[in-house]
């Protein structure tokens, strides 16, 4: 893991498309490989160069691409809260949510495009200032009139919206949900079932909604755990004492839809400050009768966790990509997995990070 960190230090200079192709990018797909965002070097008093991390390259990138500083480094009129299809959805102190595509290492610095979402409505007893995510169903919401944006709340309301449309105007569909085991989940976008879905805590029950019709009763799939390791004493022991979450992960290329569940306990980086790390992932296979099989043995797939929808690829699409791995990035650490080692062998690391996303391949 010193050698992955020291890799990413190593820094780079801003390349020509011609450059990138023959250094990673997908040359059959055309499509970035997955990355992540560094930081931006600043070129003006509110304004950045965008500094990127291709994960299978072994330094980053200094692009030409201007950004706001502001969504690098949240500020008090700005937050960056969540990220879908290569799209950041950012949170003003005016309570309107947008989606902005400067992240996007390919999209024009000239003429970003901005989404203005209509004022969120918050539901009674619920809030909408602490969001847990947000995902999309497809990645052209400014002229996808069948694109839908989910926002989920931390507690009760989960909230819809369609932002394009030419004869209509966008408004919220917002969802009290019922079940407490969802207060804390986070949302995904299932382009096989075509429906929004999320994991109850625990794993043991999936709520479905539907894009185009969602309501207050969804639809629920009861999950049985299989084949799950026998944990020594020790083992249980700091797995009981950790924090869960739990993350539902589609393999569109195969077609595999994962559930991993995440382990958290408290730690101190160098300054002696506490932050949370992972300490433990268990890999499930979901199929459609609700059975998770537990598994260490993903394929020819890379799967990203991160703070924005979780996603796979095929290793071999991106030269320099381990098959049957798992990247991890949070605000407090950066790690590399081999499924095949883990419940437990984590070894992430701690890195602070303002932006902890990554973001799925995108088209050039």
């Amino acid at each position: 893991m010193s050698l992955f960190l020291s890799r990413l230090r190593t820094g780079g200079r801003r390349p020509s498309v011609s450059l990138l192709i023959s250094n990673g990018f997908s040359t059959s797909l055309r499509q970035t490989p997955p990355y992540s965002i560094l930081g931006a070097k600043p070129c003006g008093q509110d304004f950045g160069r965008l500094i990127v991390h291709y994960a299978n390259l072994r330094s980053w990138i200094h692009l030409d691409k201007r950004v706001p500083m502001n969504l690098v480094h949240d500020d008090e009129k700005t937050q960056t809260i969540g990220a879908s299809h290569g799209w950041i959805a950012t949170l003003k102190d005016d309570g309107i949510l947008r989606l902005q595509d400067d992240f996007n290492p390919v999209t024009s610095d000239i003429d970003p495009i901005r989404i203005q979402m209509p004022p969120l409505v918050t539901l009674p007893h619920c809030q909408t200032k602490i969001i847990t995510n947000v995902s999309m169903s497809s990645s052209f919401p400014e002229d996808d009139e069948d694109c839908v944006v989910a926002v989920k709340f931390l507690g009760p309301q989960l909230s819809f919206c369609k932002p394009a449309g030419k004869s209509r105007k966008p408004e919220w569909t917002n969802i009290k949900i019922e079940n407490p085991c969802f207060y804390s989940s986070r949302v995904m976008f299932s382009k096989k079932d075509n429906m929004f879905r999320m994991p109850g805590s625990g794993g043991h029950l999936i709520g479905s909604w539907d894009p185009c019709n969602p309501s207050d009763d969804p639809k629920l799939q009861r999950v049985r755990f299989t084949n799950i390791p026998k944990l020594t004493n020790d083992e249980q022991n700091l797995m009981d004492s950790c924090s869960k979450s739990e993350h539902l992960v589609e393999s569109r290329p195969t077609g595999e839809t994962f559930l991993v569940k995440q382990y958290k306990k408290t730690a101190k980086n160098e300054e002696g400050v506490a932050i949370m790390k992972t300490e433990i992932l268990m890999v499930f296979k979901l199929d459609e009768e609700g059975n998770a099989v537990y598994t260490q043995d993903i394929g020819d797939l890379t799967m990203f966790l991160s703070m924005s929808e979780p996603f796979c690829v095929p290793s071999t699409s991106f030269p320099g990509l381990a098959r049957n791995y798992i990247r991890v990035l949070d605000v407090n650490e950066i790690g590399c997995v081999n499924v095949a080692n883990i419940p437990f062998s984590i070894g992430s690391i701690n890195v602070s990070y303002s932006t902890p996303y990554y973001f799925p391949p995108q088209d050039y």
